[in-house]
C-alpha cells in the first residue's frame, strides 16, 4: 500500500507541475508573446512552483486523507488562493518590477482553477482505480 501511496503522490507532484506549466504557457499565450516568450516564461513558472511547494505541504494536499477524498478538494484550491500572491511577489523580485494587483487577481483566479480542475480529474480517476481493484 506505501507504494501505491507513494506513486499516487508522485502522480499528484507531477500534475501540480504540469498544471503550472500549462497555466503559464496560457498567460503567454493569451497575451500573444509565447511564439517568444522562451525562457521568460521560467519568470512565471518558477515563482508559482516555488509558491505552491511552499504552500500545499502546509495545506497537506499530498496527505492521502485528503487527496483521495472528493470532499476535500477544497484544500488545494485554498492552498493555491494563498500560493497564488506570494508567486506574484517572487515574481515581482526577480523581475525587479512592481506588482500589479490585477496580475495578483487573475493568476490567483486562473491558477486556482487549474488546480482545482486537475485535482478533481485526480481524484475522479483514483476512485475509479480503487473501483477496480476492489
Amino acid at each position: 500500500m506505501q507504494i501505491r501511496g507513494n506513486l499516487q503522490r508522485f502522480v499528484l507532484i507531477a500534475g501540480d507541475i504540469i498544471t503550472l506549466a500549462i497555466v503559464t504557457v496560457i498567460g503567454f499565450a493569451s497575451h500573444g508573446t509565447a511564439d517568444t516568450a522562451g525562457s521568460r516564461m521560467l519568470t512565471t513558472f518558477i515563482p508559482l512552483v516555488v509558491a505552491w511547494f511552499l504552500i500545499a505541504p502546509l495545506s497537506h494536499v499530498y496527505d492521502p486523507e485528503v487527496f483521495l477524498e472528493g470532499r476535500q478538494l477544497w484544500k488545494p484550491f485554498w492552498a493555491m488562493v494563498l500560493a497564488s500572491p506570494m508567486a506574484a511577489w517572487l515574481r515581482g523580485l526577480m523581475l525587479g518590477s512592481p506588482i500589479l494587483p490585477v496580475f495578483v487577481i487573475i493568476l490567483g483566479g486562473v491558477c486556482t482553477l487549474a488546480i482545482l480542475i486537475w485535482r478533481g480529474i485526480f481524484w475522479l480517476v483514483s476512485t475509479r482505480l480503487k473501483r477496480i481493484d476492489g
